[in-house]
């Protein structure tokens, strides 16, 4: 039955893509990065949705702020969070191709490790490699995704929040009733090429007055083949990605509770995976046949509470259990196929309290702890556990214009191995400045400014793994200087309903680089600190909105960011000065969003510039600029008392041939179809 649908759907590609393609063509040549739905007050007439825009947090916001909406990333043409931060300036998203690839975010040029990723306010932790992989997190349960470069500023948060140089916040859709409605079921299902089968649903759940439940399914499946083209040189031919099939399960469920002065939230997930890893495309060599199992699970939860007037605690908690199995048929050990398993564990606290000492002074102090190890079938391996203890003293002051807060954090790292010898104990303190200034009392004009001071830990596997670790390693140390101008007018009874301008210049120097270096052969390498690397950027973020006519409303808006990201080593290497890899020194993106009754239709354009992908800025490393047009058409209606959605995608539409990474070829045009039923 499967194949038949699949069938039945790709003999209407010729149909999608002339239906996108005019969807496309009748879209305004304006074009919009995010659209502010969090700012809007809604107004329901019959049909007829009226809009009145305010400033959003985003402008308010001491540090660097994008956010992406529940609304927002149901436009976008996105499977995952790693596809929808896409969107954000600032952004380079590391993407090894196909729907299963591992997918990794890089900040302001400042490395994947030194990005956090916290879900529901709570840390997403790999002690193992320190990367998250953003394709294991589905969109179809998040109420907004948001990306702080320097920390989010608030005073009553994790000590973790303030313990990483930008953060990746992803919130989990609270649930919400209608008068008399005590259940909601929202059922998506998305078919598309690669062989995707992508079913999923929410379900929403009042349990009292006081408790709502949310439980939330997906699975994936994909075999991850598409066409590229491949040249070296000699011939150029089109050649079949393999090796890049998916099968994936993910199950949430969380409750989420209020009480006097306080709330609540609890929360169980687990993740179970099954992929290829389509390897490099080198010396002729298209097949691969590594595979990779991953097993995640983690429980978790928080509670908030105001015992007086002045003073409020929260105290969050978590147990998480990381299982990864890598099987490489095609390297031979003494014991015969190289399989590789890792059993990573984490236990996790924080209680944060603050105290309001009179209406412009407010403190807070924080303590974290947390325990981790990871167990392998490693020869040699060290089998280390580390405990990390986190303590924050923070303080806002709030004048009527002006806001400025300060914070110290004091991180304790005490590593232990059961074998061999240890990295022993690191004590570093931290400091951060932010503050906004609202310029002029009329105007919604605003200085903003922060400098943050903090360093990552080297990973288990940058210090203990076999023939590999270095527990001589130093942590890599990072300092940020941002400032940047936000303003915000809305207009009333004009086409142009508000304009949206946020521009930030910043400066980052990092010391104590963290290096990977191949040693005798490509199993055993070398890690070392060694390195100075100087980051001086700017970030434009501009949006906007237009009634076009009656029941016709266009978002609009652009993102650019311009990166200067030089390794200053030492005069003596041919890379001084050199721009780093991976690194463009222009991107940028547009979306449109363009609504009339129950239809709607988005636009979005997505530029990667040149860049180099070694050290050295020389025409064997150069990497050229890549693009993609992605569109989509939908038709949302209502049938009795179910609320129904149809929507169609064409992504790649100009059938790009691009590499993210060298020799990890991306997919070409492609098409999903995705239908959704709310009950």
């Amino acid at each position: 039955m499967i194949k038949k649908s699949l069938t039945f759907f790709k003999g209407f590609k010729s149909f999608i893509f002339f239906a996108m393609a005019m969807g496309v063509y009748m879209l305004p040549q304006l074009c919009c990065a995010q659209v502010i739905d969090t700012t809007e007050k809604v107004k329901q007439l019959k049909a007829v949705e009226i809009n009145e825009y305010r400033i959003s947090k985003q402008n308010l916001s001491p540090t660097p702020l994008q956010i992406l909406t529940a609304a927002e990333l149901k436009r976008i043409n996105s499977l995952s969070v790693a596809d929808a931060i896409r969107y954000f300036s600032g952004v380079q998203l590391k993407d090894y191709g196909g729907i299963g690839g591992l997918k990794t975010v890089n900040v302001r040029s400042l490395g994947t490790n030194h990005t956090a990723v916290f879900l529901d306010g709570i840390q997403i932790g790999n002690a193992q490699n320190g990367q998250v992989d953003l394709g294991k997190f589905s969109l179809n349960n998040l109420e907004e995704i948001a990306l702080y470069s320097g920390q989010k500023p608030e005073l009553l948060i994790p000590a973790k929040a303030y313990a990483s140089a930008s953060a990746i916040y992803v919130k989990t859709k609270v649930p919400e009733f209608e008068k008399d409605q005590h259940s909601l079921l929202d059922i998506n299902f998305k078919i598309g090429d690669f062989g995707l089968l992508n079913p999923s649903f929410v379900y929403q759940q009042k349990v009292n007055d006081q408790i709502n439940a949310n439980v939330s399914a997906e699975y994936i499946r994909a075999n991850g083949k598409y066409k590229f083209r491949y040249t070296n040189g000699v011939y150029d031919t089109t050649a079949v990605r393999n090796n890049g099939d998916v099968e994936r399960i993910r199950l949430q469920t969380a409750l989420f509770g209020k009480f006097k002065n306080g709330k609540w939230h609890a929360q169980a997930y687990s993740f179970l995976s099954d992929r290829g890893l389509p390897g490099a495309i080198v010396a002729n060599k298209f097949d691969y046949t590594q595979r990779i199992w991953d097993r995640n699970f983690f429980v978790q939860g928080s509670v908030e509470k105001q015992l007086t007037d002045k003073f409020t605690v929260l105290v969050n908690a978590k147990y998480a259990y990381d299982y990864l199995r890598y099987l490489d048929p095609e390297y031979i050990t003494l014991d015969g196929f190289l399989d590789n398993r890792f059993k990573e564990q984490e236990a996790y606290i924080s209680i944060a309290s603050k105290y309001k000492l009179s209406s412009i002074l407010e403190l807070a102090y924080i303590s974290d702890y947390q325990y981790q190890t990871l167990d392998a079938n490693i020869y040699r391996f060290a089998y280390p556990y580390r405990n990390t203890f986190l303590n924050v003293l923070s303080s806002s002051v709030n004048f009527k214009r002006l806001n400025i807060q300060a914070s110290l954090l004091s991180t304790t790292v005490i590593d232990q191995v059961r074998v061999f010898s240890s990295s022993g104990n690191k004590q570093v303190f931290s400091p951060t400045v932010m503050l906004s200034w609202k310029i002029f009392k009329a105007d919604d004009l605003r200085l903003r400014a922060f400098y943050k001071d903090i360093f990552r830990m080297p990973t288990f596997n940058d210090l203990y793994y076999t023939f590999i670790g270095n527990t001589l390693l130093n942590p890599e140390y990072a300092k940020q200087y941002d400032v940047g101008l936000t303003y915000f007018k809305n207009f009333k009874n004009q086409r142009l309903k508000f304009i949206d301008v946020q521009a930030d210049a910043y400066y980052n120097r990092i010391k104590d680089k963290i290096v990977a270096q191949p040693g005798a052969n490509l199993y055993r390498w070398i890690m070392y600190n060694i390195g100075l690397v100087d980051i001086r950027g700017l970030e434009i973020n501009t949006k906007m909105a237009f009634e076009l006519g009656s029941n016709l409303v266009l978002n609009a808006g652009i993102n650019y960011t311009y990166q200067k990201a030089i390794d200053i080593t030492s005069k003596q290497d041919e890379s001084y000065k050199d721009q780093i890899p991976y690194i463009p020194k222009h991107s940028g993106s547009f979306l449109t969003k363009l609504d009339y009754q129950n239809w709607h239709a988005n636009y979005s354009f997505i530029y990667t510039g040149a860049r180099y992908n070694q050290k050295a800025n020389i025409i064997y490393n150069y990497m050229e600029p890549w693009y993609t047009h992605d569109a989509a058409i939908g038709y949302d209606f209502k049938f009795k008392k179910q609320k129904f959605g149809i929507n169609v995608e064409v992504n790649n539409l100009l059938n790009q041939y691009y590499d993210v990474i060298p020799n990890f070829p991306m997919p070409g045009r492609n098409y999903r179809l995705t239908l959704n039923m709310t009950i």
